[in-house]
């Protein structure tokens, strides 16, 4: 069984699957395209896996993909913990400029999904966390953008001052200086 819970802001999900545990270990269905067509009356179909393996307090993000390479992340943690973000940036939706914020562990299994039109990061809170999502597009370089990560306008409480960042996360724009190409 799956569980669905829907998130403060529209179309951000967060799933939570049944998990079987013995003193063998666990098993759990990560994925099944009939349960996702089920929550989706189109539903966004995944072209690409990606994993990245971080130490604590890395961040990575706010980032995003513009049309036509646009991208939704249905994102997990496989080892380790993260706080997830995901901030809307379609223009005219009602939340436009807030977030969510979720732990995902690899112990309690919870997944998020992250449609196109939101920007979206995470801090890891373990060493070795492994990180992994699907994507509803190809990465492609030239339509990649980001946000601030700690922009006083989005106001995100990650819990931290000092997180160990990349160069290009370390200079991307405040939300008072972007022009979201995304519609609501």
């Amino acid at each position: 069984m799956l569980e669905i819970k829907q998130t403060e802001i529209e179309d951000v999900i967060v799933l939570e699957p049944a998990v079987f545990g013995d003193e063998r270990g666990y098993f759990l269905e990560s994925f099944s395209l009939e349960r996702w067509t089920d929550l989706f009356e189109s539903a966004p179909a995944f072209v690409q896996d990606n994993e990245s393996m971080s130490q604590k307090d890395v961040l990575r993000g706010l980032h995003f993909q513009q049309e036509p390479y646009a991208q939704g992340k249905l994102v997990r943690v496989v080892k380790g913990a993260v706080l997830d973000v995901a901030v809307d940036i379609r223009s005219g939706s009602p939340t436009f400029g807030q977030h969510i914020k979720v732990k995902l562990t690899g112990e309690n299994k919870k997944q998020a999904y992250i449609p196109p039109g939101f920007a979206h990061g995470f801090l890891t809170l373990e060493e070795d966390t492994i990180f992994s999502y699907k994507c509803t597009n190809y990465y492609n370089k030239e339509s990649e953008g980001g946000l601030m990560w700690n922009d006083p306008d989005l106001n995100i409480d990650w819990g931290i001052d000092n997180p160990i960042l990349s160069g290009k996360d370390s200079a991307y724009l405040r939300f008072c200086e972007f022009n979201s190409p995304f519609d609501y």
